[in-house]
């Protein structure tokens, strides 16, 4: 996990803390900013980076966008 940034580190190590590891699992920008204790434009921009690099998948909901792991 050399090639992610401070911030992105930190929500993925959130994200795998409160169990977002599987589809069945979502967790929102919110869920993950609470754990994370970062701001949501941080979370937000993280969340970007991380599915970009393929270590986490964006699922498209009804009301708000759904996140987990994949690595």
């Amino acid at each position: 996990m050399g090639d992610l940034s401070p911030n992105a580190e930190k929500v993925y190590n959130a994200m795998k803390k409160i169990g977002a590891s599987t589809e069945d699992k979502l967790k929102t920008a919110d869920d993950i900013m609470k754990a994370a204790a970062v701001g949501k434009a941080i979370v937000a921009a993280a969340l970007q980076e991380l599915t970009s690099k393929g270590y986490a998948k964006r699922v498209a909901r009804q009301k708000s966008a759904g996140y987990f792991v994949t690595k």
